[in-house]
């Protein structure tokens, strides 16, 4: 008898009957989890740092594979840049109001529907602050409206006072608003999320109620130096700081800062390492004169309120007369070193934590974490309204942010 006639098969017998093969589903929200993950990581990072092979293995994917949802890095940018906008207009267009709701009512509801969709978006919402530099004139002309028209479907219900406020200063005021929002994007503090959505409300009504009037004298000046200096190393820091201010870190050239210097690239060198210890220097420098002015205001003033409009004051004039190296300090965290990095932010929470323990003793209803969300909140209304008037040196410009800045602090008190 032949081998295996009449015989049943063996535990040694190969399988050839076909295979099922699992077939993996490509997920319906493929583009939505990328557009979420560029977001994030455009926010945190920055564009320049960030790139597509990074974005596509935080979701499991090749480049390739992501190549089929976004042609390239720019067309993920720039939906990410769109995105906080439209769902900031959608969230309004969508709040309801009752009949006999008020005008206070109402901005109440538009602030809330701002504040809950911040509050979604907070790891993605810091990319329309800084980042928007990177888009085209054409897409930063279209995100510019969109902002324009949250701002007026916020302003509608501003609460009228006297004298009344024309339609540059409302701007101004809900632009303050929404900056006070916004500053949960530059921190990550905690708080419950009705707590919080509370703590934001509070500080935009209190915005409401900004009068605008007259402008005064700040109580503290400083002046910006009028003579031009010779000394490389200044140049060198103080070109460094317009080209990274007017084009970005990363498209700014060693060569260039030397050649807007005087000087060849080679000699940049004897003054600093790289490109980044340079960054590094005008953020140590930006940092220095803050903790300066800090500290001559704390040892004039005898009380806790009359230390916090000082320092109102102070960091207004600050960041206006240096306007250049604020924004260069906001924008570019992301590129430096992460020793460096790691400092500064230590040297901010200790700035912050100065502030907020003064603010307990003027608000003593606050916990320690809210009064930081507070000042975090006021901080973050300079340099925003600040781009917005082009920081104005004239006394009136920074008087305008200096009540904006101390309604958020004070709020009722």
């Amino acid at each position: 008898m032949n081998q295996g006639e009449g015989c049943t098969s063996s535990s040694t017998d190969v399988d050839v009957r076909p295979r099922q093969v699992a077939i993996r589903k490509r997920p319906k929200d493929r583009k939505a989890q990328i557009a979420s993950a560029a977001a994030i990581a455009f926010s945190e990072r920055g564009y320049h740092a960030v790139s597509v092979e990074e974005i596509a293995s935080s979701v499991g994917i090749s480049g390739s594979a992501l190549y089929r949802h976004f042609p390239n890095k720019y067309a993920l940018f720039l939906h990410s840049a769109l995105a906080l906008t439209e769902e900031l207009e959608g969230a309004l267009d969508s709040v309801e109001f009752n009949p006999d709701a008020t005008e206070r009512d109402r901005l109440q509801a538009d602030l809330l529907a701002v504040i809950r969709t911040t509050i979604r978006n907070r790891r993605t919402a810091g990319i329309y602050r800084w980042e928007g530099r990177f888009l085209g004139p054409e897409d930063r002309a279209v995100i510019g409206e969109q902002s324009r028209a949250v701002n007026r479907q916020v302003a509608r219900n501003l609460s009228p006072v006297e004298p009344p406020l024309d339609m540059r200063d409302k701007v101004i005021v809900v632009a303050a608003m929404l900056s006070a929002i916004g500053s949960i994007t530059a921190h990550s503090r905690v708080l419950p999320q009705r707590r919080m959505e509370r703590l934001l409300l509070d500080a935009c009504l209190s915005l409401d109620r900004v009068t605008l009037a007259s402008p005064t004298e700040l109580p503290v000046r400083l002046s910006s130096p009028q003579l031009v200096t010779t000394n490389k190393r200044e140049l060198l820091l103080h070109e460094a700081m317009r080209l990274f201010n007017s084009r970005g870190y990363h498209d700014v050239s060693i060569e260039e800062i030397a050649a807007a210097a005087g000087f060849n690239a080679s000699g940049m060198y004897r003054f600093f390492p790289s490109k980044a210890d340079l960054l590094a220097a005008l953020f140590y420098r930006a940092a220095d004169r803050l903790d300066l002015a800090t500290a001559a205001v704390l040892e004039a003033e005898p009380s806790a309120a009359a230390a916090l409009r000082a320092l109102s004051s102070m960091y207004v004039n600050l960041s206006f007369v240096q306007h250049e190296l604020m924004s260069v300090y906001f924008s570019e965290m992301s590129n430096l070193l992460p020793s460096h990095r790691s400092d500064l932010r230590n040297r901010q929470k200790l700035h912050v934590a100065e502030w907020a323990s003064l603010l307990l003793d003027v608000r003593p209803e606050l916990s320690a974490v809210e009064a930081e969300f507070v000042v975090h909140a006021a901080l973050n209304v300079v340099p925003d309204v600040g781009r917005l008037i082009g920081f104005d040196p004239e006394p009136g410009g920074m008087a305008k942010v200096q009540q904006l800045m101390a309604a958020v602090l004070f709020g009722n008190h």
